[in-house]
């Protein structure tokens, strides 16, 4: 069969260009997906109970971007979620990013006033400062509260999830656990916070529910490459991989989820408890906050952080350091030479750490800039 586009994986990347390429230009395009499923990491299902569950972990999705919110709009309705994260420090459970209600929570009044009033004089309210800048102040009590966090929040964390001390990752990832200095217990503070309110491969569905679009699930790309008419292509999958590892390998680190369905109606506070320094895991989340659903028994997901093995388990998240970064444009070397015949798009296509908006921010601009080479009207 012939199509003017092969669509390599299935997730957010992959669905947006399909239909971007499919309603906007009218062309036919054939998505290979070696998983069974469409959605990539953001792929949910109702398990035997009933509940609706996040196969790779907790997807919230927020944003700051109308534009995208619009977009995706156009294939799902929406619930209200606003997600809120206690982290367990010192046998206590606080909120998450550290702000000031943590500091009232962990110290003694006065010494948590004192340390707010310092907060509010160097950095002012509603203000998000990185852990790794705030332990460049010289001043004696706020070096100590940085040394705190970095120690009691951050440090055994980041090495659990990356295996890495905090210095050894790019500044964007560090910056992502800042102290807030605001009452706000909200977890992320976009305009737009909410959860598609039928799931999210529910969302997918509409979105590649088009008849110039054909889906090959449970196929590795490679085995029908030769069998197929296709004039150009997207990578959403490893661009390492694609490429035959030319270059070596790209590092990955890879989560296993265990999930666990108790005979109880709730089991935490809120939908996510971090824990930073107990125990091999990093969180634990409560799917019934996420959903909204009511049912006598809850859905529970742990995740324990693990090293990438290929074949073995799946990589989730590129590494974020300079030397991988190097790697990389030896890889985009590559694809320069293509000209254009094929595009790489994706958290594995691009190999960067997308949310799920920049994910689809990316696919947006790609289809915009490289594509249909014309201003986009959403």
């Amino acid at each position: 069969m012939k199509f003017d586009w092969l669509i390599i994986g299935a997730g957010y990347s992959a669905c947006v260009l399909a239909e971007r390429i499919a309603t906007q230009m009218e062309q036919r395009v054939l998505i290979v997906e070696k998983r069974s499923h469409i959605g990539g990491n953001a792929y949910d299902y109702y398990n035997e109970h009933g509940h609706l569950v996040h196969k790779y972990g907790p997807h919230i999705f927020h944003t700051k971007s109308k534009p995208v919110w619009r977009y995706l709009s156009q294939f799902t309705d929406w619930r209200p979620y606003y997600h809120h994260v206690l982290a367990v420090v010192e046998g206590k459970k606080v909120p998450l990013p550290f702000n000031l209600n943590t500091l009232y929570a962990l110290f003694p009044p006065r010494y948590a006033e004192k340390l707010e009033a310092l907060l509010l004089e160097n950095f002012g309210f509603g203000k998000k400062v990185p852990i790794l800048q705030l332990k460049e102040r010289q001043q004696t009590d706020l070096a100590f509260l940085a040394d705190y966090i970095y120690d009691n929040v951050f440090l055994r964390y980041t090495q659990k999830q990356w295996d890495l001390k905090p210095e050894e990752l790019d500044s964007g990832v560090t910056a992502r656990v800042p102290i807030y200095i605001s009452r706000d217990n909200r977890y992320f503070q976009d305009p737009y916070q909410a959860m598609p309110k039928h799931g999210y491969t529910a969302m997918f569905q509409r979105m590649i529910a088009h008849p110039l679009i054909k889906v090959l699930l449970n196929t590795n790309y490679k085995e029908i490459i030769d069998t197929v008419s296709f004039d150009r292509a997207v990578c959403t999958g490893p661009i390492d991989e694609f490429f035959d590892f030319s270059h070596g390998e790209m590092p990955y680190r890879s989560i296993d989820f265990r999930f666990e369905t108790l005979n109880q109606e709730s089991f935490q506070e809120v939908g996510t408890v971090n824990y930073p320094n107990d125990y091999d895991i990093t969180r634990i989340t409560e799917q019934k906050y996420l959903t909204g659903q009511v049912s006598p028994k809850t859905t529970i997901i742990r995740e324990f952080p693990q090293a990438y093995i290929p074949g073995r388990n799946d990589p989730y998240y590129p590494i974020p350091k300079a030397e991988n970064r190097d790697r990389l444009s030896l890889y985009l070397k590559e694809a320069k030479k293509l000209n254009g015949s094929v595009l790489f798009a994706g958290r594995l296509g691009d190999y960067k750490y997308y949310n799920m908006d920049q994910a689809v921010t990316r696919a947006l601009g790609v289809f915009e800039k490289e594509i249909a080479r014309q201003p986009l009207l959403i």
